[in-house]
């Protein structure tokens, strides 16, 4: 099948058979999975022809990872840049839970939301158990980016915590995070006392002061 004129020689139209592509991809690959999503599957949501796909991104794989770093980035970008706020308005005077504080907001605020950046993360989560992606996309364009910030602000913050127990802290940082949104996308609308996670601002307080703790305890360790 050949591309009709309407997608392809109007500029305007082009650019909005594109973004309904990824607007269409995002949905069913969050609610299916890429295997699941076909190309018809994709093409009639999005009101185009089949050929589309490839005019556009190439195949269906390149469109799984345009929609990925659609939201990759964005999420990306805000994580660093509640960081570099927090550091540029308080100085020298910002306190570790200060800083904790806006990092572990910017990471679990968008990602419960019903807004693209709360697909996100259900996209994350399929690419946990079928991934998809090259092994080098999140790893570069995402988690050593957010990673490497958060540890040069913890080197102003807690000058005597050693790189390497810096580097153990953010993980565990994180994983208290991923952990976070994954017990709301699964046991979501429970309210129950056997599950904190439903309570997301004492969730956000609780991991901000328990990581501070293991911080400032790791600061204090000689090393071995």
């Amino acid at each position: 099948m050949t591309v009709s004129g309407n997608d392809i020689t109007d500029s305007g139209t082009d650019r909005g058979v594109h973004n309904r592509l990824l607007d269409a991809a995002e949905r069913l690959f969050c609610e299916s999975g890429f295997d699941g999503t076909s190309i018809r599957d994709l093409t009639t949501a999005a009101e185009c022809n089949v050929a589309s796909v490839n005019y556009h991104f190439g195949g269906k794989d390149k469109l799984y990872l345009e929609v990925f770093r659609r939201r990759m980035l964005i999420m990306r970008d805000l994580r660093i840049a509640s960081i570099n706020n927090v550091m540029s308005q308080h100085g020298r005077e910002v306190s570790l839970e200060r800083l904790l504080h806006a990092f572990v907001s910017s990471f679990i605020q968008p990602l419960v939301s019903e807004t693209g950046a709360g697909r996100f993360s259900k996209l994350m989560a399929r690419e946990m158990f079928e991934p998809h992606l090259p092994r080098n996309v999140l790893l570069e364009e995402m988690i050593i980016p957010v990673v490497s910030s958060l540890q040069q602000a913890l080197a102003k913050v807690c000058p005597d915590l050693e790189q390497k127990r810096a580097v153990l802290c953010v993980h565990s940082l994180i994983a208290q995070l991923i952990h976070t949104i994954r017990t709301r996308e699964v046991f979501g609308g429970l309210d129950d006392v056997r599950l904190p996670a439903a309570d997301l601002s004492g969730m956000v307080e609780h991991i901000v002061e328990f990581s501070a703790a293991g911080i400032r305890a790791a600061a204090g360790r000689k090393s071995q």
